[in-house]
Parts: structure tokens; sequence; C-alpha cells
């Protein structure tokens, strides 16, 4: 398992356009069969922060997501929304082991 956790800071102006874009990739991205799990979190004390919780069930899974339409479309389409560069931290599970997911 690869769980990524995609930090985001999202302009005041584009939080909900923001909110709508990653809530379609999201609900897309769970339909690849390399992906465990896909999760949208947003900072309750600065709803201008999200992190996206990817999990993913291969090492190759990652780029076969990046290869999709609906990650291209979201790619684009937020691009100008972040008032920074997105941050991507790797992480592997320690617990729970990995039971098929």
């Amino acid at each position: 398992m690869l769980i990524v956790h995609v930090h985001v800071h999202v302009k005041p102006e584009c939080v909900e356009s923001f909110r709508q874009a990653t809530i379609e990739n999201a609900r897309e991205s769970v339909k690849e069969p390399g992906v465990a799990r896909f999760d949208v979190l947003q900072q309750t004390d600065d709803p201008t922060r999200f992190i996206l919780v990817e999990v993913y069930r291969t090492p190759e899974a990652p780029a076969q997501h990046k290869e999709t339409a609906h990650y291209q479309r979201w790619r684009d389409t937020v691009a100008d929304m972040m008032a920074e560069p997105r941050v991507s931290v790797k992480f592997t599970n320690v617990f729970p082991p990995d039971e098929g997911w």
C-alpha cells in the first residue's frame, strides 16, 4: 500500500469551486482498480486548506491515476485556484496491516 497526503492551500475566493472539482475527481478516482481509498479533507479552522488522502493498492497505481481523464481535468481546473503549489507526502502503512484493500 502506498498512501499519499496531498496538502493544498486554496485561494479564499476559490474554496467552493475547488471543493466541487475535487469531490468529482474523488468520485471517479475510487472507481479505479488501483485506488483503495480517496478522501477529501477540509481543515475546520482554515477552510482554504485541504488534504487529499490517496491510498493506492500498487506502486504503479499513482502513475496510472495521473493518466486518467478525470485527474487531468481536475489538475487543469484547479491549477489557478491554489494559493501556493500543492505538496505531496508519501507513506506506507504500519498498522493496520494490509488486509487486501
